[in-house]
């Protein structure tokens, strides 16, 4: 009998109990575009949609053996990393990840929730930029994760063309800075490659508070590209189309009091097969 695999991704990244952001966010997309997703947990956030009341961390050992225990079993295509909130745990993703063949990494550098709420300790942006930066095939942070990596203030395009190269030179492979909190009709981000090329991204705006969790979706949706074999600029392309209809598509519903979730299921995609050879 012929038999099949999925492309599986691998999100490691925070809890989000009201669904919209967090490992649910990523599941929910990863699974929208016909992957397999699995998952590590790596910090226990109290939030819903008006914000995060608290976070609990979870213990290192339960990280490094969570992430041992996929990669021993169901070897991920890609794999995307989110909420990474202190030094100590950026050094055992990355120690327990180095014990591995290199697998192609989306890091969401989550700093500032949609909320406002500050979500890192100051201390581990260093750590973040020598240990995990120079293994990721791209990183995206936001315009207020971008202000904090690149020391400035960021408030238009201009800005955001200047932080992108500053944040390059921290040793990224490529960086996707995204624009959504311009204050313009079109939301503009930017791909950096890494070679000098910077390629620009426009969307229409939206008037809707339901973008929780959109940074979460738009690096799973990417890593969920890279996973069906599609090349790095393909994936931060169709990520971000993915991410545009699925705001579009859930603009104007209503979850909870605060900034609601995306409609990630607004077109899903059967579940993509392989043949095992």
């Amino acid at each position: 009998m012929t038999q099949y695999r999925y492309p599986s991704v691998l999100t490691i990244a925070g809890f989000d109990g009201s669904g919209g952001a967090g490992i649910q966010a990523d599941m929910k997309a990863i699974s929208a575009l016909g992957c397999y997703a699995t998952s590590v947990l790596t910090a226990l956030p109290v939030q819903n949609t008006t914000g995060v009341r608290a976070i609990y961390p979870i213990p290192m050992e339960a990280v490094r053996a969570q992430i041992g225990c996929i990669l021993d079993d169901i070897v991920p295509d890609a794999i995307k990393i989110g909420m990474v909130h202190t030094s100590e745990l950026v050094e055992t993703i990355v120690g327990t990840l180095g014990q591995y063949p290199a697998i192609p990494i989306v890091f969401d550098p989550v700093m500032v929730a949609t909320s406002g709420h500050r979500l890192i300790e100051e201390k581990t942006i260093s750590t973040l930029i020598d240990k995990l930066f120079p293994i990721a095939s791209v990183i995206t942070p936001n315009m207020d994760e971008a202000a904090i990596l690149a020391g400035m203030p960021i408030k238009t395009l201009d800005d955001m063309y200047v932080a992108g190269e500053k944040i390059l030179t921290l040793g990224c492979q490529s960086v996707l800075l995204k624009g959504g909190h311009l204050a313009t009709p079109l939301l503009t981000s930017l791909y950096f490659d890494g070679s000098g090329n910077i390629q620009p991204f426009e969307y229409q705006k939206f008037d809707t508070r339901n973008s929780h969790g959109s940074g979460c979706t738009l690096s799973s949706a990417i890593a969920g590209y890279i996973a069906q074999g599609k090349s790095l600029p393909e994936a931060v392309a169709l990520g971000q189309d993915y991410v545009h209809q699925a705001i579009r598509n859930g603009a104007d519903v209503r979850t909870g009091n605060g900034n609601g979730p995306l409609n990630h299921f607004f077109n899903p995609q059967k579940l993509i097969k392989y043949e095992v050879v």
